[in-house]
C-alpha cells in the first residue's frame, strides 16, 4: 500500500515543491541554500562563529555585552535563505508540514543541552495574537520535540497578559523594554516548573528579549536552569 501511495503521491521537496526521495526532504538546491548551523557556535545563543569547534564556552559580540539570564543557547538554522522562507512559511503561510522536520533539526541542534527531568515550554503568544494566527508555532515545534526527545512538556506553563508592539523594526534596546515584564508563568502551573530545568523553545532569536523575558519569569518561579533552542537565529552580517 505505501508503495503505491509513493508511485500516486510522490515525496516533494518541503521549500520548492520538486520531486524528492523521502517525505520532509530538502532537493540538492534548496539543501544547499539552507544555511545549518554546524562547527562553532556562541555558547548562548547559537550563531555560528569562525574557527574550530572546542569544549571551552565560546560567545559572540552580542552575548559579550548583554548579559543573558538562561545558561546555554542553540540554533538550528541561520536566519536567511532558505531558512527565512521555512521560517516565515510556519509563521504566517499555515506551512504545518514543516513543524516536524523543523522540530528535527531543533532536536539534533539542543542535544548537547537536554537534561533529565527538563521541561519544553514554548514562548507565548498575547491571546490576541493567538486568534489571528490560530495557533502557535513556537508550541508546535515544542511538542514535535518533546515526543521526538520523550522530555515532558508544559505547552501554557508561560502567559503573556499583556499585549506588546510588534518587534518588527525595533532596535535592540527598544526591543527589551517593550518586552519587560511582559511573561509570567502561569499561576496553576508554579507546581510544574520548581526545581527543574527549562528548554525555552521558540522560532526566531533576533536580540533575545522576548526569550530573556521568559527566561527571567521562569527562574523568578524556582526554575533551576533555563536553556534556550531556536529553529533560526538572526545573524549580525543580516
Amino acid at each position: 500500500m505505501q508503495s503505491a501511495l509513493r508511485l500516486i503521491y510522490p515525496p516533494n521537496c518541503m521549500t520548492c515543491g520538486d520531486f524528492v526521495t523521502s517525505d520532509y526532504g530538502l532537493c540538492g538546491p534548496c539543501w544547499r541554500d539552507t544555511p545549518f548551523v554546524t562547527g562553532l557556535a556562541c555558547d548562548k545563543c547559537g550563531v555560528p562563529l569562525p574557527g574550530l569547534d572546542c569544549s571551552e564556552e565560546i560567545l559572540c559580540d552580542d552575548c559579550l555585552v548583554i548579559a543573558r539570564p538562561w545558561s546555554q543557547g542553540r540554533a538550528a538554522l541561520v536566519y536567511r535563505n532558505n531558512a527565512r522562507r521555512i521560517v516565515l512559511g510556519l509563521k504566517h503561510g499555515d506551512r504545518l508540514d514543516l513543524v516536524e522536520p523543523a522540530a528535527h533539526w531543533m532536536a539534533k541542534a539542543g542535544q548537547p543541552m537536554f537534561r533529565p527531568d527538563m521541561l519544553v515550554v514554548p514562548v507565548p503568544l498575547h491571546w490576541m495574537r493567538f486568534l489571528k494566527r490560530r495557533y502557535n508555532q513556537s508550541a508546535l515545534l515544542g511538542a514535535a520535540i518533546a515526543r521526538q526527545t520523550g522530555l515532558s512538556f508544559c505547552p501554557d506553563l508561560l502567559i503573556r497578559p499583556r499585549r506588546t508592539r510588534t518587534q518588527d523594526g525595533m532596535g535592540r534596546d527598544a526591543r527589551f523594554r517593550n518586552m519587560a515584564n511582559a511573561i509570567q508563568v502561569h499561576p496553576g502551573r508554579m507546581h510544574r516548573i520548581a526545581g527543574r530545568p527549562v528548554l525555552l523553545i521558540d522560532d526566531v532569536m533576533t536580540s533575545g528579549a522576548t526569550l530573556a523575558a521568559a527566561a527571567d519569569a521562569c527562574l523568578a518561579s524556582r526554575a533551576s536552569d533555563v536553556f534556550v533552542l531556536t529553529l533560526a537565529r538572526v545573524a549580525k552580517d543580516d
